[in-house]
């Protein structure tokens, strides 16, 4: 049989990608070296587990797994109108915030169109973006964050979306209500933002605008969110969008027929149900970041001051450090893949999490 080159046969768009590379899974770590109790802090998920209320639901779903799931998701949407404040014809959801974001490009980016995003945020977003044969304006950073003035001086006659990562992932870094405030108001009405919000529910900084109560003013914007983090449910995969009516509609057009779950979907209605949890983990996750920090400011290793379940910190050949902390158990996230060569993100644990990856990496700085 003649054989075929399939790579050269991909659309050019695809062919041309790099693949994101998520998190190394415990399994895989102590498969190939052979250790045991390993801890992983790559991935910014949840330390508490899922809440016993969202476990509850979930096996009790799996009585109707033979049943197609409610491809409109008529109970997650009412459960979200009524805690968010939000019309059900406002929401969107999907196969995590990564799926509404696709259905967001899919919908709105043509090939040859441009949309901006800042350097250093999350990944996945230029990817996409790529994917769609659509071209990203990387908009300079400062101080490891958005400039919103650099972000609005790249945009150009082919934009048509505006990605703002807030905060942003894996700096840590926030954009600010005024600064939010200022890009809204010096864009085109035709020039859609979308603002991914996965760290929202950690946040309790008093400039750190509140963009629901912008839904209303401003018709081109979309705010994605997650049920990842903070919830717990990470592995389930579910998030959604919040915008106006008319974007949600067209957005739901581009959404395939059950991409939600029936199990995510009730573990979700039960997680927003599950305040207690909620506080106990925003309660942790702070008390962390406190401990991390304070730690780090004693071994004088330089960190990103920030706002998410994570903090990023200067550990000089990052990938080096990576390696020897995995051969400790310690699983972190090397950021080579966002140009920061030089810096590891670390989730925010338990405390005895923190502790473990503390004397770990101070003996591998030989500090």
């Amino acid at each position: 049989m003649k054989k075929v080159d399939f790579r050269s046969l991909a659309n050019p768009s695809v062919r041309e990608l790099t693949p994101y590379q998520p998190g190394k899974p415990i399994e895989e770590l102590e498969r190939e070296l052979g250790i045991k109790s390993s801890i992983k802090l790559a991935s910014n998920e949840n330390p508490l587990g899922p809440s016993p209320k969202v476990i509850q639901a979930a096996q009790d779903a799996l009585q109707h797994i033979h049943i197609y799931p409610d491809g409109g998701c008529f109970e997650l949407k009412q459960a979200l109108s009524s805690f968010l404040s939000v019309q059900p014809e406002q929401v969107t959801v999907g196969n995590g915030s990564e799926n509404i974001l696709e259905l967001i490009v899919k919908a709105y980016l043509h090939r040859g169109d441009t949309a901006v995003i800042s350097q250093f945020a999350f990944l996945t977003i230029p990817i996409l973006i790529q994917s769609y044969g659509a071209k990203a304006n990387i908009s300079p950073a400062k101080e490891w964050g958005h400039d919103i003035k650099n972000m609005i001086n790249a945009i150009d006659e082919k934009t048509r979306l505006v990605f703002l990562v807030n905060p942003n992932n894996p700096t840590g870094t926030y954009t600010t209500d005024a600064e939010f405030k200022l890009l809204m108001e010096s864009i085109p009405p035709h020039i859609i933002v979308v603002v991914d919000e996965a760290y929202s529910e950690y946040i309790h900084q008093e400039d750190y605008p509140d963009t629901l109560s912008y839904l209303n003013q401003y018709p081109n914007l979309i705010i994605t969110r997650t049920f990842s983090k903070v919830y717990g449910l990470a592995a389930l995969r579910l998030g959604y969008a919040l915008s106006s009516p008319e974007i949600a509609d067209i957005l739901n057009r581009a959404r395939l027929p059950f991409n939600v779950n029936t199990i995510a979907a009730k573990a979700a209605c039960a997680a927003l149900n599950d305040i207690d949890y909620v506080q106990k983990s925003v309660a942790l996750n702070r008390e962390g970041m406190l401990q991390l920090k304070h730690e780090l400011h004693a071994m004088k290793i330089n960190y990103i001051p920030s706002l998410g379940n994570f903090i990023t910190l200067e550990v000089g050949d990052a990938h080096h450090v990576y390696q020897q902390l995995l051969l400790q158990g310690v699983i972190v996230r090397p950021l080579k893949a966002y140009d920061m060569p030089k810096h590891i993100r670390v989730t925010v644990g338990t405390a005895q999490q923190n502790e473990r990856f503390l004397k770990s990496i101070n003996q591998v700085l030989c500090i």
